[in-house]
């Protein structure tokens, strides 16, 4: 049986046995008014949320692949902007981890695995003719602690986030889930008055 088709198999039992009932919140919005964007690990997948006290429900999350915020117009700032305005969040977690595969990734390597996958080598010189540096494209980090300082400041200076969201940054282990604290988001808001 194909990966897709049991899933699909389990999906009729799930929803045939009402499995559904104990993820069900109240509404769309985050009840704990937080938005937290961090890093597609699997590892990740409820530790992240969990460490922190976070319920199904609490929070809205956003991921991509090492919890890196590329541009400042792009589809991860947009998520927080609409979570912020729109989602009823008051508050931003940015949170990267220890060990992650983005952290000092061999982008040689990655085109390399990707040429095995067929992606012909006369398509990567088109990309790179047409003006994307590919390598500076695929890098992911050096210092998580860095990476992370780096999204957090983008997202305050951004010119759509208001100046009363508190942006915290935070750096998990995905081996127990300790979380060390990078940036408290508190600290740059004047006369902050959130619970």
């Amino acid at each position: 049986m194909r990966l897709l088709d049991s899933m699909l198999e389990y999906n009729e039992y799930f929803v045939k046995f009402e499995e559904y009932q104990k993820y069900k919140t109240e509404d769309k919005y985050p009840a704990k008014r937080v938005v937290m964007f961090t890093c597609m690990d699997t590892r990740l997948v409820e530790l992240a949320t969990k460490s922190l006290n976070l319920s199904q429900g609490d929070v809205k999350v956003v991921k991509n692949a090492g919890a890196i915020l590329t541009h400042p117009f792009g589809s991860i700032m947009r998520s927080l902007i609409i979570a912020v305005h729109m989602l009823k969040a008051d508050e931003i977690i940015v949170m990267g981890h220890h060990d992650c595969g983005m952290q000092n990734i061999n982008t040689d390597l990655i085109l390399e695995k990707m040429k095995e996958r067929g992606i012909s080598g006369e398509t990567l010189d088109i990309l790179q003719y047409s003006g994307l540096d590919l390598s500076k494209w695929l890098h992911g980090f050096d210092d998580v602690t860095e990476s992370v300082t780096h999204d957090v400041n983008m997202i305050c200076n951004h010119p759509l986030i208001p100046n009363d969201v508190p942006v915290h940054g935070l750096v998990i282990n995905p081996d127990d889930g300790k979380v060390d604290l990078v940036v408290n988001g508190y600290d740059n808001i004047k006369d902050y008055k959130g619970e």
